[in-house]
Formats: structure tokens, C-alpha cells, sequence
């Protein structure tokens, strides 16, 4: 559409030039407020980056985050290992099996709408009660994985369930044509043009899994060291808020929200270039 168009457009319907300016609006301020909060960050965190911070041990005195870092990640694969393959398939039973109006499928949609919406202290304190104290593994990793693991899985399954209606019922019927049966035609026809939605939500989980601190105060610990799965140990986050509770390191938590934010970004950014190699090679 041409500009003279669009101002024959905005003049024959004037709620459009409005809602256009709105929209516009709406996006400089999202991307504005995304660089206020980079920049503060970055600003008030990188000059206090130093060596000692990346120490193979954590004292009081260099206030080491390499043990959170290895933690965090450990966090991560474990999670993402039990919430997503649950997520993914939950979504394609949802999708492609169950029957429309199935007043099971509706529970569980309820279901998944209403865990997305519970606060994250929630979580914590299930995660304790049920993970620490009733199957006694303690404060540990493997607890605070799966109550993140719990965290998460809503926000899997919708995003998968989204990807999977986005393709076209006629795919599939073509594939039913030719002869293919259910499974070959979820996992050759169906699955390849949606993985860069299914994978914008594991992306977002991710982010997710990286940020909380209060479900893991309670499930994984604040211990400061290298932790196996059954042992506690402290992710980026839960370092950073211990560090900022006693008041006296302020300069090391900004430091580590630095690590923190280039982190997810990092990962972000490397799930996004796999969604795209994985979408160009389905297509």
C-alpha cells in the first residue's frame, strides 16, 4: 500500500490512523523499556566484573558465581530433560489425538491455564513439602529441577499446541491420502513446520528456569559449592539474591546480573538460530 493510499485509508477510517499510532507507540516503548533495562544493567554491573569472580571456589571474600554457573546449567538440562519431551508430547496428544470436545482435553487445558498462573512461592513450597520432605531427597538439585520442570510445562504445552494448529488441517489429510499413518504423519509432516514455535517456548522456558529464585530457595538451597543432583547448591540467581540480602556485597550481585542477563541472552539467541536451521531443513 502506497503512502497516498493509506492516508485515503486513515481519512475514509480515522480509528485506524489511531489504532496505527497506538501500535507503533506500543512497540517503542516495548523495545525502549528492553534497552532501559540492558542498559542499567550492563551500566551498573560491568565495572565491578573481575577475575575473582570466575574463582574455581567460592569464599566470602571473592565471592565466586563459576559453582552458580555450573549449577544453573545443570538446572537447565535437567529441567528442560524432564519438562519439555512431557510438554511435547502432552501438546501433540491434545492436538492430533484427542477427540474436539473431549471434556478430558478441556480439564487439562483448564489445568495447564491455571499452573501458568500460580506464583512461583507456591511452587517453592510444594516443591519442599512434596520433593524435600515427603520423598526425602532433601535440599538438592534434582528437587528444585522438578518443581521447575513443574513451572514450565504449561507454558510447553500451549506454546506447542499454538505451533501444532498453525499447520494446515490439509497436510495432513494429503499425508492420510498418500497412505501414511498417524505417527509418520505427526512426526514427517507435522512436526518439521512447527518446530520454531515448540522451540520458542522451550526458549521461554528457559528464560524462566534462569530467573527463578524463590521456588529454588526452598527446593535447591543456597549452599554455595559444585552440587550433584542430589546435592544442594545455589543457582546465578539465588547467588545473586544472597548476595544482595546481607546488603555488604551489592557490587558483586550487580556484577552477577550481568553474567545473569548475557547468559539467557546467549542462550536465547543460540535456541533462536537452531529453530530457524530446523524450520529451513523441514521445509
Amino acid at each position: 500500500m502506497t503512502r497516498s493510499e493509506k492516508m485515503r485509508t486513515y481519512k475514509a477510517h480515522p480509528l485506524s490512523l489511531v489504532f496505527s499510532i497506538l501500535t507503533k507507540l506500543a512497540v517503542a516503548i516495548t523495545i525502549g523499556v528492553f534497552f532501559l533495562i540492558v542498559g542499567y544493567v550492563l551500566i551498573k554491573g560491568i565495572p565491578y566484573l573481575k577475575p575473582s569472580l570466575f574463582s574455581p571456589e567460592y569464599t566470602t571474600d571473592n565471592c565466586s558465581m563459576l559453582p552458580a554457573i555450573v549449577n544453573t546449567l545443570e538446572m537447565l538440562v535437567i529441567s528442560l530433560l524432564i519438562a519439555a519431551p512431557l510438554g511435547i508430547f502432552c501438546a501433540i496428544y491434545l492436538v492430533e489425538y484427542a477427540k474436539k470436545g473431549n471434556k478430558f482435553v478441556s480439564l487439562i487445558r483448564l489445568t495447564t491455564e491455571t499452573l501458568s498462573g500460580i506464583p512461583s512461592i507456591i511452587y517453592g513450597l510444594f516443591g519442599n513439602m512434596f520433593f524435600v520432605l515427603a520423598l526425602k531427597w532433601k535440599l538438592s538439585v534434582i528437587s528444585g529441577a522438578c518443581t521447575l520442570a513443574i513451572m514450565v510445562l504449561p507454558l510447553i504445552i500451549r506454546s506447542t499446541e499454538e505451533a501444532l494448529k498453525s499447520v494446515d488441517d490439509s497436510f495432513r489429510e494429503g499425508s492420510y491420502g498418500l497412505g501414511a499413518g498417524k505417527l509418520r504423519t505427526i512426526f514427517r509432516i507435522v512436526l518439521p513446520p512447527s518446530i520454531s514455535g515448540i522451540l520458542s517456548g522451550v526458549i521461554l522456558a528457559m528464560g524462566r528456569i534462569f530467573g527463578e529464585t524463590a521456588a529454588l530457595i526452598y527446593t535447591a538451597g543456597t549452599i554455595a559449592k559444585y552440587a550433584s543432583p542430589m546435592d544442594s547448591g545455589r543457582t546465578l540467581s539465588v547467588h545473586m539474591y544472597a548476595l544482595s540480602d546481607n546488603g555488604l556485597n551489592m557490587n558483586e550481585a550487580s556484577a552477577t546480573a550481568v553474567i545473569l542477563l548475557l547468559a539467557v541472552l546467549l542462550l536465547n539467541g543460540l535456541a533462536s538460530f537452531i529453530a530457524k536451521k530446523l524450520a529451513k531443513g523441514g521445509n
